[in-house]
């Protein structure tokens, strides 16, 4: 299943976590920069910036293209590894608690118990998915999720993903359910063979021609 408006709120996502990491990643690359995590991640980004025609990067120009890359909410993995990095940060302090509907935990334990395995593919790290479930405003979900995946394993958009998805959980794509509230992301889980549900929290979501629910204790399993 998706996590952004699927088991937490777009707000939650664009008003808390974006503007944390957005203040914090300046002095938190600045104070981390010897790690190798950090590190690496600047380097895709300055490598990548040049790719893209602009140019050979400073480690501060790098900073100030992630802060471009954050408004912009770019899928890029240096970023989302940094951002994850920060956010560890907020949750373990205290200062952020992660957002999920109050239909979720209810439902993954009634899942749970039916024996279903339950995982997230999501934009966000693998990192950040752990911290959003593990610190979360219904308490630590991680025991419920049996698998993470994030862009690693292709774009949310590809088909190519959900197959990639389907062969690492050594499962059939008609085996698995994806759930999500984006249509494009159902449209390619649907044609790599998988089984489809749209979630629609918001009547602002753009409906497909996927089975549409509005909370999870409307799905029949």
């Amino acid at each position: 299943m998706d996590v952004e408006g699927t088991t937490t709120s777009i707000s939650f996502v664009h008003e808390v976590l974006f503007p944390f990491s957005r203040e914090r990643m300046e002095s938190f690359v600045t104070h981390n920069i010897s790690q190798k995590e950090v590190r690496e991640s600047l380097d895709l980004v300055k490598a990548d910036a040049k790719k893209e025609g602009l140019g050979e990067l400073g480690d501060k120009q790098a900073v100030l293209l992630l802060l471009k890359w954050i408004k912009e909410d770019r899928k890029h993995f240096a970023l989302k590894t940094l951002q994850g990095l920060i956010w560890e940060e907020g949750y373990k302090s205290g200062e952020i608690k992660g957002h999920v509907y109050e239909d979720v935990l209810p439902c993954f334990k009634i899942w749970s118990e039916k024996g279903l395995a339950l995982g997230i593919y999501s934009s966000g790290s693998v990192k950040a998915q752990h911290l959003i479930f593990e610190y979360s405003t219904s308490g630590n979900l991680r025991p419920y999720l049996k698998a993470h995946f994030d862009t690693l394993v292709g774009h949310k958009r590809e088909v190519q993903s959900y197959l990639n998805i389907a062969k690492e959980l050594g499962l059939n794509p008609n085996e698995i359910l994806f759930l999500s509230d984006i249509k494009e992301e159902l449209d390619a889980a649907k044609d790599a063979g998988m089984m489809t549900t749209q979630l629609v929290r918001d009547e602002n979501v753009v409906r497909g021609s996927h089975a549409v629910i509005g909370q999870f204790g409307e799905l029949s399993i």
